[in-house]
């Protein structure tokens, strides 16, 4: 694949999440709180998130250190950004969680692989094939910068997040609560908001096109994820703090 094939299908790519954008804002996907029957077999919660992350992890691994050209001293540092995400997301994070007999739609699964299958080949492959040159001097330039505070601040606010719901059944608790405290003052879904700043940020400190396609995509299947939990909040508990946005404090 060449360089003008290679940013093809990243555009191509891009063009098709946001035609998934569009259709999720219509469409609920079946998994969490929104499982429904109708979507053919399923698969234990825990698994499916092993084998939906994990792919992202292996196959950026991969063309990241087998690439056609030998990488670059400062790529490291993305390296290590993309890998400690994903190895929390695929390893840690599913055994933290307390969804004991809940299943997922094992086609919902497959269809996260694929996505983190494409994610993880464009983002590995562009910095082993076609990066830009990234001297020791990127480290003082703005993007980085402003790239890395944006990653961070989006790598705290998800996992902030996420330690808050998983509070929520301490003690061997079942079902669903309104979360309170922390960011969920403002939104209903931080844990969401948290990860898009966060590849965001990537896009950033990378200055690449393919961090801006995940970026893109993040934002694509997050924010209508975020409107669907919002609305059934509102739906299941009276009592739900009307002043909550979905994701975008006092925006959305």
């Amino acid at each position: 694949m060449d360089r003008g094939q290679f940013y093809l299908f990243i555009w191509s790519w891009t063009i098709l999440g946001l035609v998934i954008f569009i259709l999720l804002l219509f469409i609920t996907a079946p998994y969490g709180r929104h499982s429904r029957k109708g979507w053919g077999p399923t698969i234990p919660n825990r698994f499916g998130w092993v084998i939906m992350e994990l792919p992202s992890l292996l196959v950026f691994v991969f063309f990241f250190l087998f690439g056609p050209k030998q990488v670059q001293p400062v790529t490291w540092i993305f390296f290590a950004l993309y890998v400690s995400h994903y190895t929390n997301r695929s390893v840690i994070y599913p055994w933290r969680t307390r969804t004991s007999g809940k299943t997922m739609p094992l086609v919902v699964a497959l269809m996260a692989v694929g996505f983190n299958l494409v994610n993880g080949f464009i983002n590995g492959y562009y910095f082993s094939a076609f990066s830009r040159v990234y001297t020791w001097a990127w480290l003082y330039d703005a993007r980085f910068i402003i790239g890395m505070l944006l990653f961070g601040g989006g790598v705290f606010l998800n996992w902030w997040s996420d330690q808050l719901l998983l509070n929520l059944r301490k003690g061997g608790k079942r079902g669903y609560y309104i979360p309170r405290g922390g960011p969920f003052k403002w939104v209903s879904c931080p844990n969401f908001l948290g990860e898009i700043l966060e590849w965001t940020g990537f896009a950033i400190l990378t200055w690449s096109p393919a961090a801006l396609a995940f970026a893109l995509w993040s934002f694509f299947n997050l924010v209508p994820r975020a409107l669907d939990h919002h609305k059934w909040y509102r739906h299941t508990f009276e009592d739900y703090p009307p002043e909550r946005k979905a994701i975008l404090p006092y925006l959305l």
